[in-house]
């Protein structure tokens, strides 16, 4: 579906983004895997907190235990945590490129967003940017009658999706210079991205419309 076709269907707001006839705003984004390790750095924060309620727990207990009195007892309380931090680092990096070859060293993501919810849908690694449009054509067979199409659609375009609800987000961190804008609640986190012709009219949106989030 061409950017004609897409007028007929529905409205452009920024550069990339398009207000739908079901009134869903939904674009695109592809980043190189090895220019913005955001996947990658968010990996090293969920390993390094879980490594550090791991040691705190663990040294509490030991502090309890009395079995730390010493620089030389804390070391050697502290020692396997270092060890096993070094090496999650480096299966982690290993890990990340051999994903980042096995897509392609892109990740293609559409996005959709609306006054309740800001949805991250993967897109098959296969997909060039244009394919992801496979969405609109999906909700252009829902208004036109076409389920075949709209089928079509709905198969080429959804591989996994993490929603957020806007009145429940807790806090929002913008990280222009990674396209990266960090939707947060309590026990989940999502990532969304954005063009830099894009990227203003999201954060305001989202700005907006999650009126209990602290912005950092």
């Amino acid at each position: 579906m061409n950017d004609d076709q897409l007028e007929n269907q529905g409205k452009r707001v920024t550069e990339n983004i398009w207000l739908c006839p079901d009134g869903v705003y939904r674009w695109t984004y592809e980043y190189n895997m090895l220019r913005n390790p955001t996947i990658l750095f968010t990996v090293w924060k969920v390993l390094g907190i879980s490594f550090g309620a791991a040691y705190l727990l663990t040294l509490i207990v030991d502090l309890l235990q009395g079995t730390v009195k010493s620089g030389a007892d804390l070391w050697a309380s502290s020692k396997v945590f270092v060890i096993l931090i070094g090496v999650f680092f480096v299966i982690s990096i290993i890990a990340y490129l051999i994903l980042a070859a096995a897509y392609g060293w892109k990740y293609q993501v559409l996005f959709e967003m609306t006054e309740e919810y800001v949805t991250h849908i993967q897109m098959p690694h296969q997909f060039e940017k244009t394919e992801a449009l496979g969405w609109v054509t999906a909700l252009v067979g829902f208004k036109s009658g076409n389920p075949a199409m709209s089928g079509l659609g709905l198969n080429t375009a959804v591989r996994s999706s993490s929603t957020s609800q806007l009145r429940t987000v807790t806090s929002i961190r913008v990280r222009r210079k990674r396209h990266t804008i960090h939707v947060n609640h309590t026990l989940d986190k999502n990532q969304i991205y954005a063009e830099e012709a894009d990227f203003d009219f999201v954060e305001q949106f989202l700005r907006e419309h999650c009126g209990k989030a602290k912005i950092r």
